[in-house]
């Protein structure tokens, strides 16, 4: 999936324009036991309720491809319980319930029984919410008009957002009529998603039904024991976990060719494929495979004998065919120094302004002074 067809399919969850047609959920408790399932037809949800609903279907789409969103593939032996939820449009009970079971169990699976009841008390409950929909697919001419002739397909799919429900607090509350504070009884109040998924993954306006497009909100968590229990499929490795792999093996593989310079111009070169990349909306995510990077490594100086290391970390860590999202080897629009007791943040436009010299036999970071400087917002002279 690209940048046009998440926007696509984000337009399509305005609460003004109710194109889906039915939300059905199921609210469990901390270990994943029923309390109850329901369904609601959108037509028939309050503007508030629904432009909340929406809300929480919208972040199931939302985050950059290849970090809180990533395609799940099936393996071909899998069971066709996702298509089966899909093509009942959700007015099959039968097959509603097994699908609200099998994420009961990724449930529980990650959030195994608690081991005290002070764990107990504390711990969320889940609500599982599955909205269908289905939309006519518009193809689009090389001038980026609508071409309402061709426009003839359909695509019909479900969100899925499994999200936590939190116990407020015990508090006062002000009952006007008489002019008090009285004790409220604690709400339980569902927050943002912490996983969700698209199914079918939609690729310019075509069904794959062997993927989903999973979403995560924490980068670190790629919710492993969920999905295997659930769909018994495999985790892709957490972006953050991508982004420090890399780097310990960029690290080990460069040796002391790891240089500021290096680094600069790894991250310059790599950020110019992203930001081209990014202009064409129909364009696919950047991914970058061991031999991209290692042109990368060789243009900025680096041996030949340390990118070959860096070829063979690169399989012992990732893969030998494996490609990696670009965002998860620099981030664009940061470029931070860290040293043991100082951070620099720099404008990663601005990078080549960092240089590092060895001067009376000590190595030291020279940072050329261009205009005023302020400390903590106090300006002061560089004498």
């Amino acid at each position: 999936m690209n940048q046009r067809d998440t926007a696509e399919l984000k337009r399509r969850l305005n609460p003004e324009k109710r194109n889906p047609s039915v939300i059905c959920g199921c609210y469990t408790d901390h270990i994943g036991n029923p309390i109850s399932f329901f369904e609601m037809p959108i037509y028939m949800l309050r503007e508030q309720e629904n432009e909340k609903y929406m809300e929480i279907f919208r972040k199931v789409l939302s985050g950059q491809i290849g970090q809180n969103l990533s395609p799940v593939a099936f393996p071909p032996e899998s069971d066709d319980l996702l298509l089966r939820v899909r093509n009942s449009a959700l007015k099959d009970e039968t097959v509603l319930r097994e699908f609200f079971d099998r994420l009961i169990a990724g449930i529980r699976a990650e959030h195994p029984d608690m081991q005290s009841v002070e764990d107990a008390q504390n711990a969320d409950n889940w609500l599982i919410l599955v909205l269908y929909d289905d939309m006519d697919v518009r193809q689009r001419d090389p001038n980026e008009e609508v071409d309402h002739e061709n426009s003839d397909r359909a695509f019909s799919y479900f969100l899925c957002a499994v999200c936590p429900v939190k116990q407020e607090k015990p508090a006062l509350r002000y009952v006007p009529s008489e002019s008090l504070f009285r004790d409220r009884v604690p709400e339980w109040l569902a927050g943002a998603p912490a996983l969700g998924f698209l199914f079918p993954l939609y690729e310019g306006g075509a069904a794959d039904v062997n993927a989903m497009l999973f979403f995560t909100k924490e980068k670190k968590d790629a919710h492993e024991a969920f999905l295997k229990a659930a769909f018994n499929v495999e985790a892709v490795m957490p972006a953050a976990e991508q982004t420090d792999n890399f780097q310990a093996l960029l690290a080990q593989a460069l040796g002391t060719e790891c240089s500021l310079n290096v680094v600069q111009e790894m991250h310059e070169a790599v950020s110019e494929l992203i930001e081209e990349q990014q202009k064409d909306k129909d364009a696919e995510p950047l991914m970058l495979s061991k031999q991209d990077v290692a042109r990368v490594l060789t243009e900025a100086g680096v041996s030949e004998e340390r990118t070959e290391a860096f070829r063979q970390g690169f399989d012992a860590t990732f893969g030998a065919n494996a490609a990696l999202p670009a965002v998860n080897i620099v981030a664009p629009k940061q470029f931070k120094v860290d040293l043991p007791s100082v951070s620099i943040k720099v404008d990663p436009k601005q990078a080549d302004l960092l240089e590092t010299r060895v001067i009376d036999g000590r190595s030291y970071l020279l940072i050329p002074i261009e205009g005023d400087i302020a400390v903590n917002g106090q300006p002061v002279f560089a004498l």
